[in-house]
């Protein structure tokens, strides 16, 4: 009967096998449509499967009295792929975990559990092979902890018995994992049903059934079972039918291995991955099965992934990952004494690029990425190209290659536009080009231009920020490009861009614009501002002052105004000064001058300096005395000037001088007034008097007086008019009156004309008769005369005449006389038969003079006439005038007896002229010459001391004084200020010209050298008292202490590439000049360095630089009023030294430690240099980054493979570039595993997962950290899945940054900031996020100097205060 059982299953199995051939037919027919070698589908389909088992419960039930459904045990699993090529990453939906098929008892619970790979996340279905619904106690859910799709069948019955299929499906295909569920009856489940069935049994009288449906029973039933089943059914032969079951174990064991699907043949190409599959029944799960190729035995656990041996169900499959031509052969799977054989072929095709190579457009500071895919792996190495220069792995560069060995990939980042070109990539003879393009990012003004007012001759900035320092820049005003124009004055550093203009003038307002460019963008930026220039204005502060010089001596105009910006023009005649030999245009700050060396005639005239809103003017003058010939004095001084009566006389005096002299003639002292018949001519070079109808009277001194400011000259003379001379003199006195004899006597002429009187003649008449007749004359040396032709008693009168040789005189006179009469008588008679004409009018009195003058009186003073006339003065008649008028008002009501009267009633401020008459009983006399005109003005007193005398300003060659005019005495037209040098005695006038103003600016002095100076009031009425300033004054500018422009971007930190200039460059203002010295590290300077030095600034410069001369620099500033010192700490970097001395050392298994020596130039770099650790296995030319951002000596790599060798290179890194590489010198070869620990088989253990929300155990605490130092936050955290870390400060991810460096593992997230600056200071926030939430984290960073008492004692506090709260 067994026989018969095994026979029925075989025949069933045969067909089945067939059926089996049907769908690997049909599957290689998928298969060779989809041409995806991981897509494949099982080999026994589910649904023939379900029918088979099916087929079998129903022979067993015909066969059998025992209710059990299902009782033969299904597991199957099928994939069907429906995409083509799955991108990367996607996958068909797989079975991490193979189900198991149950078996239970009515009444108990069932539960399948799935567990579901695949992306897109697919979705899971479970049915019923049967076609028939789950039952209302079936519930499917999915486990969130586990991860698992489960069904449960509660209250277990047995028509839930059936095979269950577990569908998980995406849009990439579906698999199908198909399980039975075996349900056996229950005894105990329903007393009641027992109760019925004996009944029914008693009433049928079953009977027992036979061996061979005995075996069909216990077939299906657990071991443990069948005593049980056997006794319920009534069979007593328990031993018999274990002893037959037995026998049928043995048969069936000879199938122990039934192969449902052999081994087939494939050809693959190279570096492709390929399966081996074949589906096997196998009555045992744990035979052992053993892959070879050819007689080799594969040892599938070293391969390092080359073999992968996999199980799905009863698909067992060999993976071969990138095969080659070495892998072509025959593979064997021996299970148990079956041995099943394929055989590989693999073709070696042509190594080609799969990637398309078109141009690449990456924005800038992004990172560009190139990828290329060979066609298949090769040792040949990859070299990247870019401008025909070897790429190679640095900060900008990353290299990698892909875990199939099949993709290259380059990461060039930040890039910049020099990145742009053609990049190559060459392996073997195969050579691509690819294109990068960079696409700018737009320039943005982070500070745009502001419009901007200054005044005229301001300086004015003009300037902005760019967000980028790459720029070209161009400067426009108005629309037309100044770049080129030396009016400006451009700055760039760094992103700021500014034009600063000097001076402004009007001509400068207008609309400035800057405008950036870049390479590479055709864009254009541009930011505007608008300058105001407010016309600036200016007032006189101290005037010019006319100036009179003589001939060839130096002059000066000064003028000062109120603001040293404003500049003004000098102009003469209303013309403007240009280029004047011997003439200098000086301007120092305020004081404008105009210096003549030597002032010559062509330099006289008006002056005008004009400044916008102040103008002066002053007179320039020659100022030479009057001078007359010599000569021509000598000659005129010789001898008269004779010139005959009623003739012309001239008087020509020739002279020189300038401003032209007053000319002033005068005869006998008297000033000559113009009439008709006096003339005085004037011309620029001399002068002339000219005497018309000369008389007699002319005859006297002529004196020519010329006076000018500069002085006086005087020429005298003497002019003789010759005419016949005056009569004789007196009245004849007659010494004898005879009857025979008249005898007379006379005086001489008092004028003998001008000549000799050579004779007297003597002329009478008879009384009665009108003719006169001469009757003798007399030489001149007798004045008697006889006259002895007389007749007694005959009357006669007598005249006399005095002769020259010009002619005769006018007669004089006699009374008639009688001959023979006594001379008593003759006068007696004479006096009273005839009116004698005697007396006569006096003379003329003297000029008036004019002395004790106030404002409404003076006194008027006079000498008597020379001649009374022949009688007494009676007195004198004055008469005054107002200067230009013809009226004349008498003074005296009554004769003046005196010759001087005090006039009063004047009007204040009016010019009188006086004259005098004399009066006698004959008359008036003729009027004396007019007086001088005078001013009826009170007399001015002399001023007073000048107050406040003080030094205003002082420069290195002049020095600027101020004062306060005197409160005593009059008015001051003028002051005199006079210089004298410390080492001199005299003193010196500033000007030659009294000082109009009261401040004055003394030019020209010697710098450093002391001035005493003293300055007086004077005007009309003298010259005040001198007063003296206390002590001298140095010639230099106000004493200022040492002290630093901290406003010209000094910079105190300055890092600098060897071997490029080091160029310090400080100004300071001081006063006097500084004594400067440099130090460097506390010690003077005296080495490669160039030292510059002026009056405000000091440069240090050494034109190639070295490390050595890195250090503190100091400038230190001294003079008279105090020291200033200031630092500046300098970096000279370069490419760091390579480390020295590499050691390795395997203390742990898969890990090396290497450790070396510090390079030098780590510790000096402040910029976070660091080293970069590298690894390369001896089978490829590639390094690979082990660690980036190590600062120790000392670092542990993990990861080795056992049995593999590797060399190890260490790089130094700093702010300037890569050091050279320190590499092994011989790889190192990694220990392999010991057989003890490759025997050893550990039980895996599966935890479970579990998911939690991301949550902080312990957060960040808030840092102080010092200026230099490192900072090193961390915290720690839980939560599954791992959740990703993100770092910010404020606003701004600093995760990718490569300033800082940041580690997550074995929740603990760290944050490292190297080398902490100001700033680094600021709020950092941790951010943790998985699929169930975030969580976030912050801390406060300060950074502090070493000196920043005032925040540690805060900080102290604060910490105190937190110890209290605890």
């Amino acid at each position: 009967m067994a026989t018969e059982l095994l026979q029925a299953t075989g025949g069933r199995m045969e067909q089945m096998e067939q059926h089996m051939g049907q769908v690997r037919q049909m599957s290689d027919m998928q298969m060779s449509s989809s041409s995806t070698s991981s897509t494949f589908t099982s080999s026994m389909s589910s649904t023939k499967l379900r029918k088979v088992s099916q087929g079998l419960s129903r022979t067993m039930e015909e066969h059998s009295g025992v209710q059990c459904k299902t009782s033969a045990v299904v597991e199957s699993c099928s994939q069907v792929q429906k995409s083509l090529h799955l991108p990367k990453g996607e996958s068909v939906p797989d079975f991490e975990e193979k189900l198991r098929p149950i078996t239970a008892q009515e009444g108990d619970n069932a539960v399948f559990k799935a567990k579901v790979t695949g992306n897109p996340q697919p979705s899971v279905n479970w049915e019923r092979a049967s076609g028939c619904p789950l039952s209302d106690a079936t519930k499917s859910f999915y486990d969130n902890i586990n991860n698992q799709h489960i069904l449960k069948i509660k209250n277990l019955t047995l028509e839930d018995a059936d095979v269950y299929k577990c569908i998980a499906s995406n849009k990439h295909g579906e698999s199908t994992y198909s399980i039975s569920l075996i349900v056996t009856e229950n005894p105990a489940l329903d007393f009641k049903k027992m109760l019925k069935k004996r009944s029914v049994e008693k009433r049928e009288e079953k009977r027992p059934p036979t061996e061979e449906e005995m075996l069909k029973i216990l077939a299906g039933a657990d071991k443990k079972d069948y005593e049980r089943i056997c006794a319920e059914h009534g069979f007593t032969d328990f031993r018999g039918i274990l002893k037959k079951l037995k026998e049928m174990k043995k048969q069936v064991e000879v199938e122990m291995v039934r192969v449902l699907k052999p081994l087939e043949d494939i050809t693959a190409t190279a570096d492709t991955s390929i399966v081996f599959d074949t589906i096997l029944e196998l009555k045992d799960p744990n035979i052992r099965m053993q892959w070879f190729l050819g007689a080799e035995l594969l040892r599938v656990q070293y391969s390092h992934g080359k073999y992968e041996v996999k199980q799905m169900g009863t698909k067992h499959m060999l993976c071969i990952s990138s095969v080659s031509l070495s892998d072509t052969g025959t593979y064997t799977l021996q299970v148990g004494d079956k041995r099943l054989s394929a055989r590989l072929t693999v073709i070696d095709e042509p190594l080609k690029f799969l990637s398309d190579f078109k141009p690449k457009k990456v924005t800038e500071r992004q990172t560009a990425t190139f990828e290329i895919r060979l066609s298949k792996k090769t040792n040949t190495p990859l070299i990247w190209k870019v401008k025909g220069k070897e790429v190679k792995r640095d900060e900008k560069f990353d290299v990698s290659l892909s875990e199939d060995g099949l993709t290259y990939t380059l990461k060039i980042k930040d890039v910049k536009v020099s990145d742009t070109g053609d990049y190559t990539i060459n392996i073997g003879d195969l050579t691509a080009t690819v294109p990068l393009f960079i696409e700018r990012i737009p320039i943005k003004f982070t500070s745009h231009f502001k419009n901007v007012r200054v005044q005229e001759r301001g300086k004015a900035r003009l300037e902005c920020e760019m967000s980028s320092k790459d720029v070209h820049i161009r400067w426009l005003k108005d629309g037309c490009d100044i770049t080129a124009s030396r009016r400006y004055i451009f700055m760039r550093e760094g992103k700021r861009a500014e034009v600063i203009i000097e001076e402004c003038e009007l001509t400068d307002e207008g609309e400035y614009s800057v405008i950036c460019t870049q390479d590479n963008d055709a864009n254009e930026y541009v930011t505007s501002a608008n300058l105001t220039v407010d016309e600036r204005f200016a007032s006189v502060k101290s005037s010019m002052s006319d100036a009179q010089c003589p001939t060839g001596s130096p002059a000066e105009l000064c003028v000062v105004l109120d603001d040293e910006k404003v500049d003004g023009v000098w102009l003469k005649d209303g013309v403007e000064v240009s280029e004047l030999r011997g003439v200098q245009v000086v301007k120092q700050g305020a004081v404008h001058k105009l210096i003549f060396s030597g002032v010559t005639d062509t330099d006289e005239g008006k002056y005008t300096f004009r400044a916008k809103g102040a103008e002066s003017e002053a007179v320039l003058t020659i100022a030479d005395p009057p001078e007359m010939d010599s000569s021509v004095l000598d000659l005129l001084g010789a001898r008269p000037v004779t010139v005959k009566a009623g003739q012309t006389a001239t008087i020509k005096i020739p002279f020189k001088g300038k401003p032209p002299p007053k000319i002033t003639w005068y005869k006998d002292g008297v000033e000559v007034m113009e009439d008709e018949r006096n003339k005085v001519e004037r011309t620029a070079d001399g002068t002339s008097l000219v005497l018309s109808r000369c008389v007699r009277e002319d005859s006297g001194a002529i004196m020519l007086r010329l006076k000018s400011d500069c002085g006086t000259a005087v020429a005298n003379l003497h002019l003789n008019v010759i005419d016949h001379p005056k009569p004789p003199q007196g009245k004849v006195e007659f010494l004898e009156l005879s009857g025979k004899i008249v005898k007379m006597k006379w005086k001489a002429p008092r004028d003998n004309g001008g000549k000799q009187v050579t004779s007297f003649v003597i002329e009478r008449r008879t009384a009665g008769k009108k003719s006169w007749t001469r009757v003798g004359g007399v030489d001149s040396s007798t004045i008697i005369f006889s006259d002895d032709k007389v007749e007694e008693g005959q009357a006669y009168q007598y005249r006399i005449r005095a002769v020259n040789a010009e002619g005769m005189s006018d007669p004089l006179e006699t009374e008639e006389v009688r001959a023979g009469e006594p001379v008593a008588i003759q006068m007696i008679m004479s006096s009273l038969l005839f009116k004698c004409p005697y007396p006569e009018p006096p003379g003329t009195a003297s000029q008036p003079q004019v002395s004790n003058i106030t404002k409404d009186s003076m006194t008027v003073s006079w000498t008597p006439p020379a001649h009374d006339g022949g009688a007494p003065v009676l007195g004198y008649i004055l008469e005054r005038r107002k200067k230009g008028s013809n009226m004349w008002l008498q003074v005296n009501k009554e004769l003046l007896t005196d010759t001087k009267v005090m006039v009063e009633g004047l009007v204040d401020d009016v010019e009188y002229e006086f004259r005098v008459t004399s009066v006698n009983r004959a008359g008036a006399g003729s009027a004396s010459t007019i007086s001088n005109a005078v001013l009826a003005k009170d007399p001015t007193r002399a001023p007073g001391l000048v107050r406040n005398l003080c030094v205003s300003d002082s420069t290195n060659s002049s020095i600027s004084l101020r004062w306060t005019p005197p409160e005593q005495g009059d008015e001051p037209s003028g002051y005199i200020l006079e210089v004298r040098p410390e080492d001199a005695k005299e003193w010196t006038k500033a000007t030659k010209i009294p000082i109009a103003v009261t401040a004055f600016n003394v030019g020209g002095l010697q710098e450093q050298r002391k001035y005493h100076f003293r300055i007086r009031a004077v005007n009309e009425g003298g010259v005040g008292e001198p007063i003296e300033l206390l002590e001298g004054v140095p010639a230099m500018p106000p004493p200022v202490s040492p002290r630093f422009d901290l406003q010209g971007k000094l910079k105190n930190q300055m890092v600098v590439r060897a071997g490029s200039a080091l160029c310090i460059h400080l100004s300071f203002t001081a006063s006097p000049t500084p004594v400067v010295t440099w130090f460097k590290d506390d010690i003077i300077t005296a080495g490669r360095e160039v030292i510059t030095k002026s009056q405000n600034h000091s440069q240090f410069l050494i034109s190639t630089s070295q490390r050595s001369d890195s250090g503190i620099y100091r400038v230190h500033l001294k003079n008279d009023n105090g020291e200033a010192h200031y630092d500046v700490t300098v970096r000279v970097t370069d490419f760091p030294r390579p480390p020295k001395n590499l050691g390795l050392e395997e203390e742990v298994p898969s890990t090396v430690t290497l450790q070396w020596d510090h390079t030098p130039d780590l510790a000096d770099d402040d910029e976070g240099a660091h080293y970069i650790i590298l690894k390369r296995d001896t089978s490829t030319a590639s390094w690979f980054t082990v660690a980036e951002r190590v600062f120790s000596n000392k670092y542990t790599v993990t990861g080795l493979l056992p049995g593999r060798k590797y060399y190890f290179r260490v790089i130094a890194h700093n702010s300037i570039g890569d050091s050279d590489p320190l590499d092994s010198k011989e790889p190192l070869i990694m220990a392999k595993e010991k057989e003890c620990i490759r025997s050893l088989r550990l039980k895996v253990y599966d935890s479970k997962p579990r998911q939690v929300k991301p949550t902080f155990l312990l957060p960040l605490k808030d840092h102080a950290v010092r200026r230099g130092h490192d900072c090193t936050m961390s915290c720690a955290y839980q939560g599954m899945p791992t959740p990703q870390a993100c770092w910010y400060k404020g606003e701004s991810k600093i995760s990718d940054s490569p300033r800082f460096w940041h580690s997550t593992a074995n929740g603990v997230c760290t944050l490292v900031i190297p080398t902490c600056g100001a700033k680094d200071s600021g709020e950092y926030t941790l951010v943790l996020e998985n699929p169930l939430g975030t969580a976030k984290c912050s801390c406060n960073l300060v950074i502090f100097d070493k000196d920043d008492n005032s925040l540690l004692e805060s900080l102290t506090k604060q910490a105190n205060k937190e110890k209290l709260i605890l």
